[in-house]
């Protein structure tokens, strides 16, 4: 099996109403134990974000489409992770996934 990574971005602010939090929450546990074995790292949300430039320069963000979580998958091939990731509850919100191979090291 090859390990392949989820990088969410998008999505929206964390839910500050407790009730909207916890259904949010429902969806995502529902989506990884969907995924069972095949989860590796649920990874989790990020918050601040600094972006440094091939120049050097580093600015507040992540720029046009920045990082706002990631998971670790293991899955037979790309589009196997790929189905996986198209039930991802983070579309409700407009989000995306990006779905990349990890290098075995």
């Amino acid at each position: 099996m090859t390990k392949y990574i989820l990088g969410f971005h998008g999505g929206g602010d964390m839910p500050t109403d407790p009730k909207v939090a916890e259904a949010s929450m429902a969806k995502w546990v529902a989506w990884y134990q969907d995924m069972g074995k095949a989860v590796i790292d649920m990874g989790t949300p990020t918050i601040a974000k600094k972006t440094i430039g091939a120049n050097g320069k580093v600015t507040d963000g992540g720029g046009a489409n920045p990082l706002t979580g990631y998971s670790i998958i293991e899955a037979n091939s790309l589009d196997e992770a790929v189905g996986m990731a198209k039930d991802c509850p983070i579309y409700a919100a407009g989000g995306s996934v990006e779905v990349a191979e990890m290098l075995p090291m």
